[in-house]
C-alpha cells in the first residue's frame, strides 16, 4: 500500500513537471519572433542612456532596476534638462498607466500566489507577454492554473534577458557611437516590428488607428499625458469594435 502510494505521488510530480516544461517551452516558443526588436530597443535605450549624460555604473542601475524602455526613454530628456525628481517620476508613471490595466487583467490568474511572487511577475510583464498571454486564455472557464502561469514565465524570461543583455551592450557601446546617428528612429522601427504583426483583426485595426490619431493630437500635452491618452482610447476603441464586429447581422 505504501509503495503503491509512493509510486502513485511520484507519477503525479512527474507529470507537474512535463506539464510546466510544456507550457513554458510553448511560451518562449511564441516570444521568440519578438525578441529581435526587443533587442534592438534595448541596445537603442542603452546608448540613449549614456548619451544623456549618465554615467555607465548609473545607466546599468536605471536598466536593471527599472526595466521599462518606454520610461527609461521618457526620463532621460528630463534628467538631461535637470528637471525635478517628482517630474522625472511623474512622467515615468504617466507612460507606465498601462500596466495597471494588465495587472487588472491579470489579476484572476495569479491571485493565487503570495504577494511577493506576484510582485516579481509585475516586475517582469512585459506589453508582448501580455499581448501573448491574454488571446490565448483570455476565454479560459479555470484561472490560476500550472499551465497558464508557466505559459505567461515562457514569453517574459526570454524577454527580459534579451532586454538587459542588449541595453548593457549599449551602455559599454554608447561612447563609439556617433551622436549624428538616428537612434530615435532606430527604437521607433523596433517598436514597429513588434506592433505590425499583431494587427491581424479588424478590431485590432480600429485600436490602432484610435491610439495613433490620440497619441498624434495629443503631442502637445505635458508630462506625456498624450501617449497614456492614446492607450486609453486605443483600449475603448478595441472593446467597442470586438462587440460591434462580433454582433449579429440584423
Amino acid at each position: 500500500m505504501a509503495s503503491d502510494s509512493s509510486d502513485c505521488t511520484l507519477e503525479e510530480t512527474q507529470q507537474a513537471r512535463r506539464e510546466r516544461i510544456e507550457a513554458f517551452r510553448q511560451g518562449v516558443h511564441a516570444i521568440i519572433p519578438a525578441l529581435i526588436a526587443t533587442g534592438t530597443w534595448g541596445l537603442v535605450t542603452g546608448v540613449a542612456m549614456v548619451k544623456s549624460g549618465l554615467t555607465e555604473s548609473m545607466a546599468l542601475a536605471m536598466t536593471l532596476l527599472l526595466y521599462a524602455g518606454s520610461a527609461q526613454l521618457t526620463s532621460l530628456p528630463l534628467i538631461a534638462s535637470g528637471a525635478p525628481l517628482w517630474l522625472v517620476f511623474a512622467a515615468g508613471f504617466v507612460v507606465n498607466l498601462r500596466f495597471i490595466i494588465f495587472g487588472a487583467a491579470l489579476q484572476p490568474y495569479f491571485r493565487h500566489l503570495s504577494w511577493p511572487k506576484r510582485l516579481g511577475l509585475g516586475y517582469f510583464t512585459t506589453d508582448m507577454g501580455f499581448v501573448l498571454f491574454m488571446p490565448r486564455y483570455g476565454e479560459a472557464s479555470v484561472r490560476g492554473t500550472r499551465e497558464q502561469l508557466w505559459y505567461f514565465l515562457g514569453t517574459i524570461s526570454p524577454g527580459w534577458v534579451v532586454w538587459q543583455t542588449s541595453s548593457i551592450v549599449g551602455i559599454f557601446l554608447g561612447s563609439m557611437v556617433p551622436s549624428a546617428w538616428s537612434l530615435d528612429f532606430a527604437a521607433v522601427l523596433a517598436l514597429m516590428a513588434i506592433t505590425v504583426p499583431l494587427v491581424n483583426s479588424r478590431p485590432m485595426v480600429v485600436s490602432v488607428l484610435a491610439a495613433g490619431l490620440v497619441a498624434w493630437v495629443g503631442q502637445m500635452l505635458p508630462l506625456r499625458l498624450g501617449l497614456a491618452a492614446a492607450v486609453i482610447a486605443g483600449i475603448v476603441a478595441g472593446i467597442w469594435a470586438e462587440r460591434y464586429f462580433k454582433r449579429p447581422a440584423r
